[in-house]
């Protein structure tokens, strides 16, 4: 596919940059994150608000978040109803932020906030997306190394071919790209490529990941395999188209054995062949059984999205103006509660 001309404007530094780290069970991590982060914010030429999204954490990840934005006002916090997942959370953020331009990281500093300078350099220049490509991972299995590189290049060889590889949602973005980001509200969502999706000129700053600053990560393979698997049917039917060429192949297959069986039956060399067909109808039966389960897939989401339900509830705030507002507000009510907690559903 080639690739779409921008002309690149250079633009003023943000008079308002605005951070969104999501934090599930990150009780460990925020002891480190916190005078790290309070030191790179000094060194930011712009001012800055950090909104922290508190994803149903089970731990006292909300408490120490409070006690850090009770002490510094720069410090924002909504705390959602339950756990309604990474993504959910990011987007809740990305809804809140006001900045001119908006960065996404992690909390666990595996996207280390000193790269954030350089995004800022990038969006001055006119980028209005800056993503970080990671150049190495440390501390990383070689079996996760290599189920990372192999899903990049199977996205954008068979799925999305403008999804950057080696990426992660450690990203800046404008306030452009993100109005139009924010419009799309589908339910199973994979934002690294929506962003891709909606286009605006983007480049890429690339780090060296390291390692988890403490605690484990939150994103086991179970959660690995079923992020890729929404990420394959958000973006594309050719899972359908998978199982539309299974059904073919094992229709040939059948088709094939057929004519063995005829001509066998006219040169009178028929035998008991018990074995071949429970094979048959075993590879019949499992055919049908993987493209309905994969229509299924979808039929389901169809279902899901249908349903209208908002993407996430958030019950409490700290250091927010208000609770945010509902999107789209024709369709979503909010009730109004005082300053420091509220309860918007989105």
């Amino acid at each position: 596919m080639p690739q779409t001309y921008h002309h690149l404007t250079p633009r003023p530094t943000p008079s308002l940059l605005s951070i969104v780290i999501p934090a599930y069970n990150e009780q460990e991590v925020i002891p480190h994150l916190r005078p790290r982060l309070e030191a790179f914010l000094q060194t930011l030429p712009c001012s800055v608000e950090v909104l922290f999204v508190n994803d149903g954490s089970a731990d006292r990840t909300l408490e120490l978040l409070m006690d850090w934005a009770g002490a510094d006002p720069r410090i924002k916090v909504a705390a959602l109803a339950r756990n309604f997942g990474h993504q959910a959370a990011v987007t809740a953020g990305l809804d809140m932020a006001i900045g001119d331009a908006v960065v996404v990281m992690d909390a666990d500093l595996q996207d280390p906030p000193e790269v954030v300078l350089e995004m800022i350099r990038e969006y001055c220049r006119g980028f209005d997306v800056v993503y970080g490509q990671r150049a190495s991972r440390q501390n990383e299995s070689a079996f996760k190394r290599l189920t990372a590189w192999g899903f990049y290049r199977f996205m954008r060889r068979f799925i999305h071919p403008d999804l950057p590889a080696d990426t992660g949602d450690f990203r800046l973005v404008s306030r452009e790209c993100l109005d139009a980001l924010k419009a799309m509200r589908e339910t199973h969502r994979f934002l690294r490529g929506m962003v891709a999706w909606v286009g605006f000129p983007q480049t890429a700053v690339r780090f060296d990941r390291p390692a988890r600053a403490a605690g484990s990560t939150k994103y086991p393979l179970r959660k690995m395999i079923h992020f890729a698997w929404t990420a394959a049917v958000s973006f594309s039917p050719l899972p359908l188209r998978l199982s539309l060429g299974l059904g073919i192949i094992t229709a040939m297959l059948g088709i094939i054995v057929s004519i063995i069986a005829v001509v066998s039956k006219l040169t009178g060399h028929t035998t008991a062949g018990w074995t071949s067909q429970v094979i048959l109808v075993c590879m019949v039966g499992g055919a049908i059984l993987v493209s309905n389960g994969i229509l299924g897939e979808y039929i389901g989401r169809i279902f899901e999205q249908s349903k209208g339900r908002p993407l996430y509830i958030v019950s409490r705030t700290m250091n927010l103006p208000k609770p945010p507002l509902p999107h789209p507000p024709s369709t979503t009510q909010t009730t109004s509660c005082p300053q420091e907690s509220g309860i918007s559903t989105r």
